[in-house]
């Protein structure tokens, strides 16, 4: 089972990226679990320092924008 951290502060962006994130892995049928992280010392553990930012397993994988759904898939994949 894939995890999926959406790091940020909960603005419109990081929704948006929950989101598209969860369409994508549903489109794929993978088994994951979505996480918010807000907490800004938690984001920072990552060394992200541009919100919104996907993780993947603990690996950051974007971060300061929301990567086009062909790159979701890629990321999610």
């Amino acid at each position: 089972m894939k995890k999926i951290q959406i790091l940020g502060s909960g603005c419109k962006k990081c929704q948006t990226l929950y989101e598209q994130a969860q369409a994508v892995a549903d489109a794929l049928g993978i088994e994951y679990e979505m996480v918010k992280v807000t907490d800004i010392k938690e984001i920072t553990a990552f060394g992200v320092m541009m919100t919104p930012a996907l993780a993947v397993d603990g690996e950051v994988k974007v971060s300061g924008k929301i990567p086009k759904p062909d790159e979701l898939k890629k990321y999610l994949s």
